[in-house]
């Protein structure tokens, strides 16, 4: 008996100690944001909050972002990604560049991007019949429609990322600026700007061979054949053409006619 009491109150005691470990509350999100200044968000530049912004504002253009701010100081951009054909993505970069209190044209541009996640969700609309005797009666029929929704939004928190980008930005700052504080030029090829295309290869099309010219003998002079005289036209004479004869003079003495009336 007081074994199976034992074992009673121990079965117990466990199922108390898993409750209490259940019930326990989870440590909030919240309690990871440190706030410490880590240099992920935020690079300092030796020019003008303006001239910074301008710098931010063509490093997100190269990239194919789509700028939807005109303040000076202030840089907002989207760009959208086709994952799959039921799945979107679209980053939100949004730049603020403030004077630094250190020097005149010294600036600290604050850079953090927005990923929102989109879903391909379908919709069945059904349409609802109604019947003298029953009633409104819903039916499943009708369209169906797709829509993205979003699923997820969150905050992108590595610092590749955003180094590519302030790395990218110090490529469009003003030469003299880089020249100054000894900046060195990135290759754009690792910030993701893309090459020059190659020329098209040319067949190169071989300079024709100079044929040396054709001895030519000089002409020689010969007589020329006197021309050959033409025949002589002899007239030709006409038919002899048959004429009248001519009748000889009568020898007779003609008599005279008689005198009428006698």
């Amino acid at each position: 008996m007081s074994t199976s009491f034992h074992l009673r109150g121990l079965a117990l005691a466990l199922v108390l100690a898993g409750a209490t470990g259940c019930s326990s509350p989870k440590t909030a999100i919240y309690e990871h944001e440190n706030f410490d200044d880590s240099g992920t968000f935020s690079r300092n530049y030796p020019v003008s909050d303006i001239a910074a912004c301008e710098a931010a504002r063509r490093a997100l253009l190269s990239q194919g972002y789509i700028i939807t701010s005109s303040d000076p100081k202030l840089v907002s951009g989207n760009k959208s990604f086709q994952q799959t054909g039921e799945t979107h993505l679209q980053i939100s970069f949004n730049v603020v560049c403030a004077e630094d209190g250190s020097g005149e044209h010294h600036a600290t541009m604050f850079a953090n991007a927005l990923q929102d996640r989109y879903a391909l969700k379908k919709v069945n609309n059904s349409a609802s019949l109604g019947v003298g005797v029953l009633g409104s009666v819903s039916m499943p029929i009708g369209s169906t429609d797709d829509s993205m929704v979003k699923v997820a939004s969150e905050t992108v928190t590595s610092p590749k990322f955003y180094d590519r980008y302030f790395s990218l930005v110090d490529v469009f700052l003003p030469q003299e600026v880089k020249a100054a504080e000894h900046i060195p030029e990135a290759p754009k090829a690792d910030l993701g700007v893309p090459e020059p295309k190659p020329a098209p290869a040319v067949d190169k099309v071989e300079a024709p061979k100079e044929v040396p010219p054709v001895p030519v003998a000089p002409a020689v002079s010969e007589p020329l054949a006197p021309p050959v005289e033409a025949m002589p036209i002899t007239p030709q004479t006409p038919a002899e053409v048959p004429t009248t004869p001519v009748l000889p003079a009568p020898t007779e003495v003609i008599p005279p006619l008689p005198a009428t009336g006698e």
